[in-house]
């Protein structure tokens, strides 16, 4: 990997100017279309990172952004699989969540790995716990 390329993911991975953490929009697009698409059942999410900076004005380290983003418990839908809640016994309402939503799920939940730029999970669709409007509003730590 050149550090040209570092540069330019860092690039797709800075938060606006009003210090939104992570705008998924950002991501360039054939970078989202080489993040595997789930199979079956599962979905496919991007952990949020939380604040570059404190309150206070603090810049955070990327080590410190890094753990924060292993732990965290809210993560962004980026795609979802064929199958994810087609099973109408188990989801007799519909779909728990969609591409685009935030969500919170266990901890422990799901398979992580690591792509240019960050972490991603594959959840399975039952392992959604709940949809949030704004992941800020969802402590992880």
């Amino acid at each position: 990997m050149t550090n040209n390329t570092k540069t330019e993911l860092k690039e797709v991975y800075t938060p606006p100017k009003e210090e939104k953490v992570l705008d998924p929009s950002l991501i360039d697009k054939p970078l989202l279309e080489r993040m595997p698409y789930p199979t079956g059942w599962r979905i496919l999410v991007l952990p949020y990172r939380g604040k570059q900076k404190t309150t206070g004005g603090i810049h955070l380290p990327d080590k410190v952004l890094d753990e924060t983003q292993l732990q965290t418990v809210v993560a962004y839908v980026l795609k979802v699989g064929d199958l994810a809640y087609q099973d109408k016994e188990k989801f007799p309402n519909g779909a728990w969540c969609k591409k685009g939503d935030w969500i919170v799920f266990a901890r422990y939940a799901g398979s992580r790995f690591r792509i240019e730029g960050g972490e991603v999970r594959l959840l399975n669709d039952d392992e959604v716990l709940a949809t949030v409007a704004d992941p800020d509003d969802i402590i992880s730590l």
